[in-house]
């Protein structure tokens, strides 16, 4: 174990240990209040850029395995716990967290008060930090993640897109440039920091999906003729890729189109709205959202510190689904065109039943134009 550091942009410095050796981090501070799935959390693109907290106290107790990874690395720039177990008992376990977090780079810190950082947060809001080992100054600390540029405007999709296309075939990647052969609906997905599971309903549903690149021009996409079109999620500020919801635009009216998160708020950019950051963002297996057209209440998985502000809408776009811890949008659909997103991660099966109908909904759509 090694002392360090994390120095908050508000001033505040804690002390914790590192478990994953030396090291140092500077990101955006978050927290998420999920209870299990801990290496979901790390394999989603969408955290690129951050420092994750975790608001459950005991983490590395069920250790960690290939079949529960959701992309092909690590994306939390470190992983801030109160207290690591370092002996896992689960029989899916086939290594442990430590050793995970030293495979890929990411610094692995305990014995923080992670009660009194998730109030912090909550009241400040999301801040830039600095998690070292090596800098034990606490003035050195805060300053230099005072200087750190932040998310705002940054394009980090760049970060986590792949950069050639494939098929997700056989649970695995497989480089190609087209479609499979076969039966089914062909689906475009973009990635813009793509979740495995959502490519394994896609195919679960007898899609053929081609994943394509973030940059991937709306024409190179619709001369392959995709009976759909899928918006990934991924990482920080919509606003920070243009070329993407210009892109975006261009496919409007001319394929069915799903959103997920990041592509949820891409798709309310292209419709000419606008987004905004939240003050600390939704992230975890437990927030509630309410669906507008049938009145029912489902506890859905987040991750995302931006927003689509609803007043910034045209009249064309119906907003479906709320959040009803703060009100904030969850849902929308286009009145015209064959397009709909939800901002959260419907492929997360975080409550009694998953929220998969919408991926049957997207099935529809296709149906309805094909």
């Amino acid at each position: 174990m090694m002392k360090t550091l994390i120095g908050l942009e508000d001033g505040t410095v804690m002390v914790g240990r590192s478990f994953t050796g030396p090291g140092e981090a500077v990101g955006e501070i978050v927290f998420n209040t999920s209870m299990s799935g801990y290496q979901e959390v790390l394999t989603d693109p969408s955290y690129t850029g951050q420092l994750v907290t975790m608001t459950y106290p005991l983490i590395g107790n069920t250790g960690v395995n290939p079949e529960d990874m959701e992309s092909s690395g690590v994306h939390p720039r470190a992983f801030l716990l109160r207290e690591y177990q370092d002996r896992p008992s689960n029989h899916r376990t086939t290594g442990t967290l430590v050793d995970f977090l030293k495979q890929y780079g990411v610094l692995g810190v305990e014995g923080l008060d992670t009660r009194m950082l998730t109030r912090k947060i909550r009241t400040v809001g999301a801040m830039k930090a600095l998690v070292t080992t090596e800098d034990l100054d606490p003035e050195s600390v805060v300053r230099r993640a005072r200087e750190w540029e932040g998310l705002v405007g940054r394009d980090m999709v760049e970060r986590a897109t792949c950069a050639t296309r494939y098929r997700w075939e056989d649970n695995r990647l497989v480089a190609a440039d087209d479609f499979a052969e076969g039966a089914g609906f062909k689906v475009v997905a973009f990635d813009y920091g793509i979740k495995y599971n959502q490519l394994r309903l896609l195919t679960r549903k007898g899609c053929r999906v081609l994943v394509v690149p973030a940059t991937t021009p709306a024409e190179e996409a619709l001369a392959l003729r995709p009976d759909g079109v899928f918006l990934s999620n991924g990482p920080g500020d919509p606003a920070g890729v243009r070329s993407v919801v210009d892109n975006i635009r261009k496919l409007l009216g001319k394929t069915p189109i799903f959103g997920i998160c990041l592509g949820h708020q891409l798709l309310g950019l292209a419709y000419g709205g606008t987004t905004y950051k939240l003050k600390f963002g939704h992230r975890g297996g437990n927030q509630p959202v309410k669906d507008l057209q049938t009145g029912k209440v489902e506890i859905t998985s987040q991750n995302h510190g931006f927003c689509v502000d609803p007043a910034s809408l045209p009249k064309s776009v119906e907003v479906t689904h709320i959040n009803l811890n703060d009100g904030s949008l969850e849902g929308m659909r286009h009145r015209e065109w064959p397009a709909f997103s939800v901002q959260y991660h419907p492929e997360y099966a975080s409550g009694p039943h998953d929220a998969e109908y919408l991926f049957d909904r997207f099935m529809q759509l296709m149906a309805q134009t094909s």
